[in-house]
């Protein structure tokens, strides 16, 4: 799901008459956890909420402080769960990835991950396969992150268009285990297969190739790991 913090830029700058911001945020943190919430009534075993614009933000203001605000808002919503139901609430970062382009692949994952595992969710899915310094980023995280917070590594680059090969992600994934807790560690892909109103950049028998490749990737890094 798209995140609150996203959704609250639709708040023009002018304000609405009758309905000020301060309202507008209360309902938007009410509806945004009625969607989470009716996804677990559904059947969900988890639920992803899309957090793109969280490295977008240090662009935009590189202090820090509307990352921050970001963060204060999607809390509200998760503070509306649980611990056990936030143990299932994920939060995917990515630079962007509609039409094979990135809107902040230039921003340090550095200045993302203290903010980001602020927010209280249990899950984590980061995009990594295409980052320069894989094992950089995988040592901050084991530094930033908690006991609590599992980790799911980018292994997949949906936004190349070569296929990778189910050997390179299990290489990513002992890469990632090698660094952090192996009982926190999961794989996901990073973003770019279809995103938004771009639905055309990546070739559906491109995107399941590459999902199968993840897919055998990581079942040859579990079975190298013994899990």
């Amino acid at each position: 799901m798209i995140s609150a913090s996203a959704l609250s830029l639709l708040y023009p700058t002018g304000g609405i008459a009758g309905y000020p911001r301060e309202k507008f945020i209360e309902d938007l943190v009410s509806e945004a956890a009625a969607d989470i919430a009716s996804a677990f009534n559904a059947g969900a075993q988890t639920v992803q909420i899309d957090f793109t614009e969280g490295r977008l933000s240090l662009k935009l203001d590189p202090s820090g402080g509307l990352l921050r605000s970001f963060v204060d808002l999607n809390n509200r919503v998760l503070e509306r769960f649980s611990n056990a139901e936030r143990e299932n609430i994920g939060v995917h970062v990515c630079p962007g990835g509609d039409h094979d382009s990135t809107h902040s692949a230039d921003v340090d994952y550095a200045g993302l991950l203290p903010a980001l595992f602020a927010m209280k969710a249990g899950r984590f899915y980061l995009q990594l396969a295409s980052e320069a310094d894989r094992a950089r980023v995988l040592r901050l995280i084991a530094k930033l992150s908690s006991e609590g917070q599992k980790i799911f590594v980018g292994v997949i680059d949906p936004i190349a268009p070569r296929v990778e090969t189910p050997e390179e992600v299990r290489d990513r994934v002992l890469e990632a285990a090698s660094i952090l807790p192996l009982d926190r560690v999961g794989t996901t892909d990073d973003c770019g297969f279809s995103p938004f109103a771009d639905d055309t950049s990546t070739a559906r028998d491109v995107a399941f190739a590459k999902i199968r490749a993840r897919v055998e990737g990581t079942a040859l890094a579990a079975a190298k790991l013994g899990v």
